[in-house]
């Protein structure tokens, strides 16, 4: 009876050993737990920055009030018909 005792024990030594830090068990299923939640914050912060350029091209598509805008900001383009002023302050000592 007390061999098939330690061989209990050895067998369920065995598979707490496989549970935890074999293949597949708790220390691995926790590693791959933090990478998913890695993941699912990049990919949170890749679709935000795809709605912005969709909206973005939303805009572009629907008119050339946007268009206008980007030359206006981005190129320093002036509209037909307008005078364009700069201003310079005075440069501070």
């Amino acid at each position: 009876m007390r061999i098939f005792a330690l061989l209990l024990f050895g067998v369920f030594s065995w598979l707490q050993y496989t549970l935890w830090f074999g293949k597949n068990g708790i220390v691995d299923f926790n590693q791959v737990e933090s990478d998913i939640q890695v993941q699912q914050q990049v990919n949170l912060n890749l679709q935000t920055r795809n709605q912005e350029m969709f909206a973005e091209i939303d805009d572009l598509r629907q008119g050339l009030d946007a268009i206008e805008e980007r030359a206006r900001h981005e190129l320093g383009l002036v509209g037909e018909g307008e005078t364009f002023y700069r201003i310079i302050g005075e440069e501070s000592q």
